[in-house]
């Protein structure tokens, strides 16, 4: 017999974010999207149509054709939404609407985010797939404090997603006490408006994204940090971050140091990170990948281009691991985290099926 499949929302529609949510969630067999919002620009107009330009194309960027089930849905303006038949909403606006609407969805049903809005209030947890999923307890506190039937549980910003995952088991076992880190991040990071014109980052490096640095050092903290049943305590080692964008359509690539508290051999850090996230993989989520950190031993691996699909774009791929100095706390390593899968609407989903599972949606 069937499993009833749970009502969804995609806020964020017509974006690149919104159209991947679309993509991963066609035939999803837990969930069904049965509304679709977006700006006043697009309410009221059917999907299709909504990101059909002047000139006749169908602006669909999202993986694979246009569901056709999708097409002919009638946008919804996002701030007149009715969330109370839904189960769960997946909002991918902006920082500035998603404080206006999330919790209006909030009170009535979960809310998967994309969005910057509310990931640094004390209660809400930066949730990571197999990563630090008992802070999914802050979540009762969040709906007790508010008053709602839901809660708001973002994810961590698309740079901090590989790096968070790569440092978790390091942390867990050996401690970590210091992170450098430098980024080259695709141009889709930045969406498609007002995105990255292409004649500024074609041929050059663009140093400086508007306030990435400070979320991934804030976010990695409070992700790999301990809940104790009513806050969570940021870990207490520094991290600090030189974030650039590159003309790479998609995939992050870091270039990391770790200090750690103790000396340890490279075979550690390898079997710390294979080993990694193996009992959440197992529970057998759909979106979830057969391994959350695949160690490549190519010295000219990982490379974006070969490496950001791995695992169905959720795997964060590492390679180049080396020393530091000769006494074992120092090492160095490259990573690939595919950023709009894993780092946004497929780390979403992967995050709501836990939920899903755990009894807290639906």
């Amino acid at each position: 017999m069937a499993t009833k499949r749970l009502k969804a929302a995609v806020v964020g529609a017509t974006g690149l974010a919104g159209q991947q949510f679309l993509a991963a969630l066609a035939n999803h067999p837990q969930f069904q999207v049965v509304k679709l919002a977006a700006s006043k620009r697009s309410a009221g107009k059917r999907y299709q149509d909504a990101i059909t330009t002047d000139a006749g194309q169908v602006s669909w960027y999202g993986d694979g054709r246009l569901p056709a089930d999708l097409a002919t849905l009638t946008v919804q303006d996002a701030e007149a939404m009715d969330a109370s038949d839904l189960d769960v909403v997946f909002s991918c606006v902006e920082s500035g609407p998603a404080k206006i609407v999330e919790p209006k969805y909030a009170e009535h049903c979960a809310v998967i985010s994309t969005a910057s809005a509310y990931r640094y209030e004390d209660d809400v947890p930066l949730l990571l797939p197999g990563l630090n999923l008992e802070h999914v307890g802050l979540l009762e506190r969040q709906q007790e404090k508010r008053g709602w039937k839901g809660f708001i549980a973002p994810n961590p910003n698309c740079t901090t997603v590989g790096l968070a995952m790569t440092l978790a088991p390091l942390h867990r076992l050996f401690g970590v006490k210091r992170v450098y880190m430098t980024s080259l991040q695709a141009v889709s990071g930045a969406g498609r408006s007002p995105g990255v014109i292409a004649l500024d980052v074609v041929d050059n490096i663009i140093p400086y994204i508007p306030g990435e640095e400070e979320k991934v050092e804030k976010e990695t903290q409070k992700i790999l940090g301990d809940f104790d049943g009513d806050e969570i305590r940021p870990a207490r080692f520094s991290v600090s971050c030189t974030c650039t964008r590159v003309a790479v359509l998609e995939g992050h690539t870091e270039a990391v140091f770790v200090q750690l508290e103790r000396p340890v051999t490279r075979d550690e850090v390898v079997g710390a990170w294979r080993k990694f996230g193996a009992e959440f993989t197992a529970r057998g989520y759909r979106t979830a990948p057969e391994h959350l950190i695949e160690v490549n031993e190519d010295p000219y691996r990982p490379q974006v281009r070969l490496d950001r699909d791995a695992g169905g774009g959720m795997t964060t791929v590492v390679g180049r691991l080396r020393p530091d100095g000769d006494d074992g706390h120092g090492w160095k390593y490259m990573l690939v985290s595919h950023n709009t899968k894993m780092g946004a609407a497929k780390g979403c989903i992967l995050v709501a099926e836990h939920l899903l599972d755990q009894g807290l949606i639906g």
